[in-house]
């Protein structure tokens, strides 16, 4: 059986451990990729969705009937913008301004979270923002223009420019090094690190369960009797890793929003 990439556009989980000679095939990228549903839709966009809807219901349904006694979806709500509001963006933007932005650090923190957790959900099992066009998004098109803008409003595009590009108490022949310097951290590497950060970390946690749980299939039924017993230890890491992704999820989403509110914070600081 050819192992080449032509057979493996969209292969089952049990085809995915085979190539020639019956030798095992580890993961790879190419598993990220799905052919479309229907039309152009493929399955991240779906999950994409999806995560949108349950974002959206879950805070309907948290705020409808509003308690002294809060209510499981009630508690778990506030507790969520409690952290939102005052952990993560009044911690970071500063409690003067951080006011009209809790809401967007609220929507990309639940956002983010739920696409993450469907990477350990059975029968999904794929986390959308193991897709970095999904992540780069979110950073490049939300983030990003959001704080030059709010930094913009505040301070003029003059000074705000000033304040980004030739920071304070600094000698002025430094300036000409540092400057090229600040310029491609605020206007490129900024973006792109908040992006890759929970990519990296979503693809990474992703091809160790698929390594883990495709081994361990492969031990089962191609190995020698004498190591079929071992898959049981590779089913084993699956469940360890499996936790220890539960953890990496939350703390990459929480990552994501304490950036995204700090990146906000400095452009409307008056020095830098």
């Amino acid at each position: 059986m050819s192992a080449g990439p032509e057979n493996r556009k969209e292969p089952s989980l049990g085809a995915l451990v085979l190539a020639e000679g019956g030798e095992f095939a580890p993961p790879g990228v190419e598993q990220f990729f799905f052919p479309p549903i229907v039309g152009g839709i493929t399955k991240p966009m779906v999950l994409a969705v999806f995560a949108l809807l349950i974002c959206v219901t879950f805070y309907l349904v948290a705020t409808r009937n509003l308690k002294v006694v809060p209510s499981k979806f009630q508690f778990a709500a506030e507790s969520v913008y409690d952290l939102c509001r005052n952990k993560i963006a009044r911690d970071q933007i500063g409690s003067a301004d951080f006011r009209p932005f809790v809401p967007l650090i609220l929507a990309l923190f639940s956002f983010i979270l739920v696409n993450n957790i469907f990477g350990i959900l059975p029968m999904i099992y794929f986390p959308t923002l193991s897709h970095i066009g999904y992540a780069l998004a979110m950073s490049l098109f939300v983030v990003y223009p959001v704080y030059h803008i709010a930094g913009i409003r505040k301070h003029g595009i003059g000074r705000y420019l000033k304040y980004q590009l030739f920071p304070a108490g600094v000698p002025a022949p430094v300036y000409i090094l540092l400057t090229p310097i600040e310029f491609f951290t605020k206007f490129v590497a900024n973006p792109l690190t908040l992006a890759i950060r929970v990519f990296a970390a979503m693809l990474a946690g992703h091809l160790l369960l698929l390594v883990f749980t495709l081994g361990g299939e492969y031990l089962l039924f191609e190995a020698s009797a004498a190591l079929k017993p071992v898959s049981l230890i590779s089913w084993a890491f699956v469940i360890v890793i499996t936790f220890l992704e539960a953890l990496v999820l939350v703390i990459q989403a929480y990552v994501f929003a304490v950036l995204s509110a700090s990146y906000i914070g400095a452009a409307l600081a008056e020095e830098h």
